[in-house]
């Protein structure tokens, strides 16, 4: 399988790192939300040690992510109840 080299600059370092061609787009982007997201904090917070602004990104990316996958879990169990609703309607029709 082919990999790209792709080296992104977080804050102020660069990270070589090798990808797949397919997810190049994904993790430049995410890059770029990172940075987005450390100048958002240094402008609000007034922070400038790196180690701490980096904390902080990964903790809420973290409680979103945790949110998303809590909320699909919430998402799965209401189509589950959902489709066996309408399966038991079916059978009670063909019935």
């Amino acid at each position: 399988m082919n990999l790209l080299s792709v080296k992104l600059k977080i804050g102020d370092r660069e990270y070589p790192m090798k990808v797949k061609p397919e997810e190049e787009e994904r993790v430049r982007n995410a890059g770029k939300a990172i940075n987005e997201r450390l100048k958002t904090y240094r402008e609000k917070f007034g922070i400038d040690d790196k180690e701490d602004l980096l904390a902080m990104v990964a903790f809420d990316a973290t409680v979103a992510r945790m949110k998303g996958e809590e909320e699909m879990v919430a998402l799965d169990h209401h189509s589950e109840a959902k489709i066996e609703t309408l399966d038991q309607l079916i059978q009670k029709t063909l019935s």
